[in-house]
C-alpha cells in the first residue's frame, strides 16, 4: 500500500494493540490525520516541520542518494 502523503511504501506497525499501516518515511498512520498535506501545502512547507532525521531521510529518498551524505551536508549547513 502506498502512503497518501508522500507516496512511499507503507509497513504494518505491530507495536500497538492492533496492527495498522504506517509510513516510516513521513510518519503517516492509517486512520489518523497527522498533518497530511492540505491543499496548497508544498513539500518544502512539510519539510520545514520535520526533525533532522526525518528531513535527512525525506531528502535522501527523493534524490536517490545515501542518507549519510545528506546528514553530512545538513550538518555543514548552520541554518538547519
Amino acid at each position: 500500500m502506498k502512503c497518501p502523503r508522500c507516496g512511499s511504501e507503507m509497513a504494518i506497525d505491530a507495536h500497538r494493540k492492533y496492527n495498522i499501516p504506517m509510513c516510516y518515511e513521513c510518519g503517516y498512520m492509517e486512520g489518523r490525520d497527522l498533518g497530511a498535506n492540505p491543499v496548497g501545502k508544498t513539500n518544502f512547507a512539510h519539510l520545514r516541520v520535520m526533525n533532522f532525521n526525518e528531513a535527512a531521510s525525506f531528502i535522501s529518498k527523493g534524490l536517490g542518494i545515501d542518507e549519510q551524505v545528506v546528514e553530512d551536508w545538513l550538518n555543514s549547513v548552520s541554518a538547519f
